[in-house]
């Protein structure tokens, strides 16, 4: 009789243990797995945008690489992807450039039903490009000017500079060198923005100035 009760008592601890063993084994699985559900959904999430962004000027520039090699189709489209993300970024960053920059869209529209007939040369093609990206880039300009201090931002105009100076000297014309001229003035300017302390703010009063004119040069380019 007390062997019987020892076998019983033995089987009751032996499935309790294996109870708690499967309970613990399913708990540690599921604390395993978890992070690594996290994980691949931060990587996702990551990469994505990354795979996503693509600004509308390297659109326009790859429309006329395409249009130089007898690519009609991918003109054609690289050029529409160009049109929309300009149209997006009049709506989404307004400044007193909006006019001018919508202005070049319709004129890169109007370019649209000239690609699959052979018409439109990469020499036409180029210069309404140039004078988008001219827009655009005195709208991101101003943008950056009306939104508060300058301190901080030296290379976000850094670059915004450089692109317009870039587009400049692809026009060419008088106001090339007097651009570029302005230009080369304001980045030595706008490097001190991001030094922070008394230079910074004794640069910033310079660069807003010089940055008018720039932009004042560029309208009138447009």
């Amino acid at each position: 009789m007390k062997t019987l009760i020892r076998l019983r008592s033995g089987i009751l601890v032996l499935s309790a243990s294996l109870f708690f063993v499967s309970v613990t084994s399913a708990q540690i699985t599921t604390e395993l797995a978890m992070p690594v559900r996290s994980i691949g959904t931060i990587n996702e999430k990551s990469i994505t945008p990354a795979l996503q962004d693509s600004s509308s000027t390297a659109h326009l520039d790859s429309a006329v690489a395409a249009l130089k090699k007898g690519d009609k189709e991918t003109t054609t489209q690289e050029l529409k992807e160009g049109i929309a993300g300009l149209e997006a970024e009049a709506q989404q960053k307004p400044t007193s450039f909006k006019t001018k920059l919508l202005a070049q869209v319709s004129k890169l529209k109007a370019l649209l039903p000239l690609i699959p007939t052979g018409a439109l040369g990469s020499g036409v093609l180029g210069k309404a490009v140039d004078l988008a990206k001219l827009a655009s880039g005195g709208n991101q300009l101003e943008s950056l000017l009306t939104a508060g201090s300058l301190i901080g931002k030296g290379s976000q105009l850094t670059s915004g500079l450089s692109g317009i100076g870039s587009v400049l000297s692809s026009l060419g014309g008088v106001s090339q060198s007097t651009g570029q001229s302005l230009i080369s003035k304001a980045l030595g300017t706008v490097s001190k923005l991001d030094q922070g302390g008394l230079a910074a703010k004794a640069a910033e009063p310079a660069a807003k100035t010089q940055l008018s004119s720039i932009l004042n040069l560029v309208k009138g380019v447009l």
